[in-house]
């Protein structure tokens, strides 16, 4: 899933570079057992090669906090003091709320998704480096923020080019995108990945129990197994794809993995320095309204204020240039020069093959579509999104039903291979251009329901009774398909009449129901796991010979079993006694 930008944009060169020193200069200075990820240098700014072609990261590459966590190993203690060297003791600590949103959300993970082995501590350290935890766990009762975290708009002037996707129903913007909340999703991104975590039936990016669930949903994605270091680091590149960011994730989540504690909402350390240059208490992410932070001496204490005015040659102030613009009128957007998705004018198949498959199985092909210019030119590096609609239980790989891909360098854009469900029919699949509105591609898959073309039975013992009695032995037969084992395929058992009369017989071996009474069609049966159908005892009434028991099952396979029934053995009469004895 997704699409990287290019490069990573952001402001500041030298806010890079430092930021890239101060990040080498900890990996030599951690205590043994930190991740080290290497030096950074002005190449590591690019996107990794194996996440170019995923979807776009969850932030749009916002800028973030750079902060890092001290050198010496947390201090356990619930310390709320800063010390006399300015590195406040709250460091290690993590507001309340927003500790408790990081745990649930692992726990709702480790249920729904236990191969993603997600740690809290992961949430966490993203949340440091993304909102320095919710400015401080600056969070009502239900763990909404108090006012809204938000990113600078993205329109390309230092920072990505991402135009509004929301009509500015997260953001308030609508002519750009802003990253939203304490885990800075940007609205393109959190309108699938939005899961509301603490049941209140919103999905809101300004609730740390929901950005904490979706986050861990989107790091989920894919199958990643995040105790595999390879998958974490993909995961994490995916949120922000930027080496550096990665490299500082890592430190606090190692930071983090030695220990943590608990301190009261609205008291931790919010970060003072961020990837663009921008200031320290990160009231500049937030909307005018919101309060304004805690700060702790040594992390940056809010904006700085502004220089005095430089003063003319011979003494006095210069004059205010007049405003280019009428006070209260909008500020024209930058202009820019137009993107690849400005160019695209429809999306053409391209070449998705029949998309068949049973449920419960992977289909083998996968839906690739082509953006297109108005002449028909291929458009690269444009973001395509899949979503699957209706009621259905069918999803991408990884248990998602949108994902985002960018096309590549001939227009297309492929789609992760579907996951058919247990729910039979046809499933839509639409294609459609992030961040332009252009006619959506409608793809068509079908689930059929599961089958099997074998069926043998796994015993060869002879299926005998007495008239009037019951068969000793239960009928059990194997299902497979194509060789393999075929689980959870419907199948029927009759008693016929014979081999060429396959109605119901009236007569001989029968079942019983949940009454007691004889029956001689089950319908409804299903293998199991291992392919395995054991059908319930049979009995016998007073008819003796030779029956046929017949099983069905989805997909046309066939086994009759034979069963034969004895007369019962009679005894002859006793002598009469003699009368003359």
């Amino acid at each position: 899933m997704a699409a990287q930008f290019g490069r990573r944009l952001r402001k500041g060169a030298a806010t890079t570079a430092v930021a890239a020193v101060a990040v080498a200069a900890l990996s030599a200075s951690q205590a043994p057992g930190v991740n080290d990820h290497g030096r950074q240098t002005a190449a590591d700014a690019t996107p990794s090669p194996d996440v170019s072609a995923s979807d776009g990261s969850a932030t749009g590459n916002s800028p973030y906090y750079t902060d890092l966590p001290p050198l010496k190993s947390p201090n356990p203690s619930p310390s709320t003091g800063p010390s006399p060297s300015g590195q406040g003791e709250t460091e290690s600590g993590i507001p309340a709320t927003v500790l408790d949103a990081y745990k649930k959300a692992e726990a709702s993970l480790r249920e729904s998704k236990p191969g993603c082995n997600l740690p809290w501590q992961l949430l966490a350290a993203i949340g440091r480096v993304e909102s320095g935890q919710a400015r401080g766990g600056r969070v009502d009762a239900e763990g909404t923020t108090i006012g809204k975290i938000l990113g600078p708009q993205l329109d390309g002037n230092g920072f990505a080019l991402i135009k509004d996707t929301d009509n500015g129903a997260y953001d308030g913007n609508s002519a750009y995108d802003q990253a939203v909340g304490p885990m800075q999703f940007i609205p393109s991104t959190w309108a699938w990945a939005g899961r509301d975590g603490n049941a209140d039936g919103k999905k809101d990016p300004n609730n740390i129990y929901d950005a904490a669930l979706a986050a861990g949903h989107y790091l989920c994605r894919n199958n990643w197994d995040l105790s595999d270091q390879d998958d974490l680091d993909r995961a994490i590149l995916s949120y922000n794809n930027s080496r550096e960011y990665l490299n500082l994730v890592m430190r606090w989540l190692d930071f983090y993995r030695k220990g943590t504690h608990e301190v009261p909402d609205g008291t931790g350390t919010l970060p003072g320095n961020r990837s663009d240059g921008g200031s320290g208490a990160g009231s500049d992410r937030s909307t005018p309204s919101s309060p304004a932070a805690p700060s702790t001496p040594g992390q940056g204490a809010g904006k700085p204020k502004p220089s005095p005015k430089p003063e003319k040659p011979g003494g006095g102030t210069p004059s205010p240039k007049p405003p280019t613009t009428p006070p209260g009128s909008p500020i024209p957007p930058p202009s820019t020069s137009p993107t690849p998705t400005d160019t695209v004018d429809h999306l053409e198949n391209a070449g998705a093959a029949k998309l068949t498959a049973m449920a419960g199985d992977a289909f083998t092909q996968r839906i690739s579509t082509r953006a297109e210019t108005k002449a028909g030119k291929a458009v690269a590096k444009v973001r395509v999104r899949f979503t699957i609609l209706g009621d259905t239980d069918t999803t991408f790989t990884g248990g998602e039903s949108v994902a985002t891909v960018a096309t590549n360098s001939s227009g297309v854009a492929v789609a992760p291979a579907l996951q058919a469900g247990e729910k039979t029919g046809a499933v839509t699949i639409r294609a459609t251009v992030v961040g332009r509105t252009v006619p959506g591609l409608d793809y068509t898959a079908t689930v059929t329901e599961r089958a099997a073309d074998k069926l043998a039975r796994t015993g060869d013992a002879a299926l005998t009774c007495v008239a009037g009695g019951e068969f000793a032995d239960a009928v059990q037969v194997k299902a497979t398909y194509q060789g393999a084992v075929a689980d959870g395929v419907a199948a029927t058992a009759t008693l016929v009449k014979s081999a060429a009369d396959t109605a119901a017989n009236d007569k001989g071996p029968y079942f019983k129901d949940a009454a007691g009474k004889p029956v001689r069609t089950l319908a409804g049966l299903k293998t199991d796991a291992k392919g395995l159908l054991t059908l319930p005892k049979l009995y016998a009434d007073d008819t003796a010979g030779t029956f046929l028991l017949r099983v069905t099952t989805a997909g046309g396979a066939t086994l009759t079993v034979e069963l034969t029934v004895t007369a019962a053995a009679t005894s002859s009469p006793s002598p009469s006694a003699d009368p003359s004895a």
